[in-house]
């Protein structure tokens, strides 16, 4: 009986942190994963329980407490969902990361040596870049050491995928920053924009067309699609930093606050 105190610690924290787990994601958790992840909790909750020896009896009396406590202080559920979406980020990021943080040639803003890099899931159609388009420049402006990896991802309208492959021609070029600051400063991708961009960008625009159509272009944006597709980016803007991933069009506080902390890390 010595070690029985101790085995209901250990089983209440793990209790507590799978009903938070669970609890946090009252809703769009439940409506999209319960069917896998709560299975695996579920298992891994029983075995854990198994192994510390915890019987029915037991297992009641610890969910009760956990319930409880859980009750009288709500604020753990979202701080028990953060740690846990940062957790799956880090694990979805580790294998990739390399690849994800190798640029197409020239897609690149900010210093292309910078020591801390940044990646941008990003779509020319998409409101929500346009307008974080300033907030990156903020963040370019102070932060010397910062490498902003671009990876086009036209998921939104038609005409986004002529504008991300007219993108990579630029960077072709070495234009690629002039061209994604012209195309965000310009109407939505169309023909028209797509080319009034390029020529702003100062682009050889034959060379930049017969660019568009290599086999290298098409392979890039099917990389990136598949990248977001292991890192469960559905939507544009999606920003990637150290083990970071962080959706939308966040103030630039949040991703200066991310900077700083991959800095460190």
């Amino acid at each position: 009986m010595a070690d029985s105190q101790p085995r209901r610690l250990g089983a209440f924290a793990l209790v507590a942190a799978l009903f938070a787990a669970g609890g946090a994601g009252a809703g769009w958790w439940f409506e999209n994963q319960r069917s896998d992840d709560a299975a695996g909790s579920d298992a891994q909750l029983e075995a854990s329980l198994a192994s510390a020896g915890i019987d029915g009896k037991e297992r009641a009396a610890i969910e009760g407490l956990v319930r409880s406590y859980i009750l009288e202080h709500p604020e753990v559920l979202p701080q028990a969902m953060e740690r846990l979406q940062q957790r799956e980020s880090a694990a979805q990021i580790a294998p990739i990361r390399g690849a994800l943080e190798t640029p197409f040639p020239g897609a690149v803003l900010g210093n292309p040596n910078g020591k801390v890099t940044l990646v941008e899931f990003t779509d020319f159609a998409c409101t929500y870049c346009r307008q974080s388009v300033k907030a990156l420049e903020g963040l370019i402006a102070q932060n010397p050491d910062l490498r902003v990896v671009i990876r086009e991802l036209p998921i939104i309208a038609p005409e986004s995928a002529p504008a991300a492959r007219m993108a990579l021609a630029a960077a072709a070029q070495g234009r690629y920053s002039a061209f994604h600051k012209a195309m965000f400063e310009g109407a939505r991708p169309s023909d028209d924009s797509i080319a009034a961009a390029a020529g702003a960008a100062g682009l050889d625009l034959g060379a930049a067309r017969n660019f568009t159509a290599r086999s290298e272009v098409e392979d890039e944006l099917k990389r990136n699609l598949e990248m977001a597709r292991q890192l469960g980016v559905n939507g544009t803007p999606a920003w990637v930093i150290g083990e970071r991933m962080i959706n939308g069009a966040v103030p630039a506080a949040e991703l200066q606050t991310a900077i700083d902390a991959a800095r460190k890390g």
